[in-house]
């Protein structure tokens, strides 16, 4: 039971198109009925009333939140009738998809002339003092758009007045661009309601036009400009992650302790100390998700937490994605520290909409003044079976920009992932190896303290000859390749990057390719997909191309789901012998004598 009121204003279209093709009977409140409170107050309550009707709203909406507020019981306010007399959007009015007689039931019953009439009916103005509340509320409004206005335009008068001042100087000390200066100069200071952009593109232009005579006045609006596109980031593209003291980013680093004896155990109960800890180092924790609850989640990470700590700090919810991920940024929004689980990365899809949309966009589209701390597991990469086997991870890192993705190699990784982020004010989605909760690892003596740094990947073993960069499940591949290449004399340097977002902060990765000069990234998605983004990341951010002797290759999985069994997995993901292959290939690139071809 949670004090919940809903209100559904219906003005009987969605969009343009009409109720009867957006809800079965045609109303909401109709088909809900089943949800209907019982005598023993299980499910809503649900009122109905028309949108016009001022005293009815305010009896229903009086003694129905009454009744939310005193029992608990959520109810839903189903509102008919309501008036849309613009339409859905500026580019749809309405009068292209109602009839006329639909128009002139609604100018009848719009809400504002109801209310007056009612007003009037029950004598608490006189039509006068209304006309004289309506004429003078224009006026307040009519005034505040307009001071709004200029307060909004006089920064951008000011600086197209400095920037006029400099163009008019250098038409002065650019004969050969005097003309076109000129005219930019009267097409910018003679616009009527400009705008930045406006600015800045007069500015470049103008900067172009004299790209082979830069005098004083140029170099001059060179730094106005440097200047402005400072500003404009703030003002545009700041505060997609957190800039505050509480960034992930600036989380320190705590490295795993191991006594003499630490005990070798799965990577599944590696998990389960960091959450057990987590529980009871902070009050505000909260894990859910399908299955979390009573067994534990599906690979026992949170086995027995349950029992030990209570329902309400670890819980079970329904098949339901978009839910999961709507509680996770409510709670985490009102001060709480969730973690919401996604049961398997293929699921991720089914909670997208609410991630991308809100969740990564919460601290951008406030300036950084809103968060929502919340941490979703999940779990995938590497599995035998069609349906739990999908790596889309060019999908995840090109949706979630706002939210930070990591992607731990092994169980212990992972924990120093969590007790990282559980530290900060930044969301984050940690991607566990679907198949190492059954391999062994050391348990840390400082399970719920060490912490892993993120954008910072690992060097796992030097090598001279190749760079190998990869993440997640592709390590152990990675591995067994590096060890069946040592007899042909090829000497790997393997890099984790750990986090995909952030990527390399350091630009680690180009400090290998200065000494092996070639580059292979090994990526269990589908071609073309979380490699683009590394590749790019290598070659554009890092300028690594400057350092490559041979062309950068990529090893991927084949563009669709893994086909079922071992052999499809084999024959669906890249694998030992495929990366065998590929290393070789590049190295007879270089040196065919010593490494000759014996596949061709």
């Amino acid at each position: 039971k949670v004090p919940l009121a809903i209100s559904i204003w219906d003005d009987g279209y969605g969009i343009s198109v009409p109720i009867e093709y957006q809800t079965t009977k045609g109303s909401i409140s109709e088909i809900l009925e089943g949800f209907q409170v019982s005598e023993q107050g299980e499910g809503f309550d649900i009122y109905t009333v028309n949108a016009w009707d001022y005293p009815a709203l305010c009896e229903t909406y009086e003694n129905g939140i009454a009744k939310v507020r005193e029992t608990h019981i959520p109810a839903i306010f189903h509102i008919k009738e309501c008036t849309q007399p613009q339409g859905h959007s500026t580019s749809g009015s309405h009068e292209r998809y109602k009839t006329k007689e639909q128009l002139a039931r609604e100018e009848e019953i719009d809400c504002i002339r109801k209310f007056r009439e009612w007003i009037l009916s029950n004598a608490l103005a006189t039509q006068e003092e209304l006309d004289a509340i309506e004429a003078g509320s224009k006026q307040q409004v009519n005034d505040a758009k307009k001071k709004a206005w200029e307060a909004y335009l006089q920064p951008i008068k000011d600086d197209i007045a400095a920037v006029g001042e400099l163009l008019q100087k250098m038409a002065a000390e650019s004969p050969g661009a005097s003309a076109v200066l000129e005219q930019y100069h009267k097409e910018l200071t003679g616009m009527r309601d400009p705008v930045r952009r406006d600015i800045m593109r007069t500015v470049r232009e103008s900067l172009f036009a004299v790209r082979m005579e830069m005098g004083p006045s140029a170099q001059a609006l060179k730094t106005w400009k440097d200047g402005a596109d400072q500003a404009n980031h703030d003002r545009f593209n700041a505060n997609l992650y957190s800039e505050s003291g509480e960034s992930a980013l600036k989380v320190p680093e705590i490295k795993p302790v191991y006594g003499d004896n630490a005990p070798m155990i799965n990577g599944s109960e590696i998990l389960n100390a960091c959450f057990d800890a987590a529980i009871r180092r902070e009050p505000r924790f909260l894990a859910f998700g399908e299955d979390v609850g009573k067994i534990g989640d599906v690979n026992q990470g949170f086995a027995g937490l349950q029992d030990k700590h209570g329902k309400h700090r670890v819980f079970d919810t329904g098949i339901r994605e978009a839910t999961i991920i709507g509680q996770g940024i409510g709670m985490a929004m009102r001060g709480l520290r969730p973690v919401a689980e996604i049961q398997y990365l293929d699921y991720l899809i089914y909670g997208l909409q609410p991630l991308t949309d809100d969740l990564a966009t919460l601290q951008y589209r406030s300036r950084g003044r809103q968060k929502a701390p919340l941490i979703i597991r999940t779990r995938g990469h590497r599995l035998e079976g069609i349906w739990h086997t999908g790596s889309p991870m060019g999908m995840v890192i090109n949706s979630l920009r706002g939210v930070y993705v990591l992607t731990p190699r092994n169980m212990t990784q992972a924990a120093g992932f969590y007790n990282t982020m559980l530290q900060s004010d930044d969301p984050a989605l940690i991607i566990e190896c679907l198949n190492g909760y059954r391999l062994k690892e050391k348990l840390p003596e400082n399970i719920g303290e060490f912490t892993v740094p993120l954008g910072m990947p690992e060097v796992l073993q030097e090598g001279d000859d190749l760079t190998l960069v990869t993440y997640g499940s592709c390590c152990r591949i990675a591995q067994e390749a590096i060890q069946r290449l040592q007899p042909a004399g090829i000497s790997i340097e393997l890099i984790d990057v750990q986090s995909l977002l952030p990527f390399d902060l350091n630009h680690r990765i180009v400090d290998s390719l200065k000494k092996t000069s070639k580059l292979l990234v090994l990526d269990e998605d589908v071609p073309g997909g979380a490699s683009a983004f590394i590749l790019q990341q290598i070659l554009e951010e890092q300028k690594g191309y400057y350092w490559l002797d041979v062309a950068p290759k990529t090893l991927t999985a084949k563009p669709h789901r893994a086909a079922y069994a071992s052999d499809g997995d084999y024959f669906s993901k890249p694998s030992t012998e495929d990366l065998v292959e590929a290393v070789y290939e590049m190295m007879n690139d270089v040196d065919p004598g010593s490494f000759p071809l014996y596949l061709d």
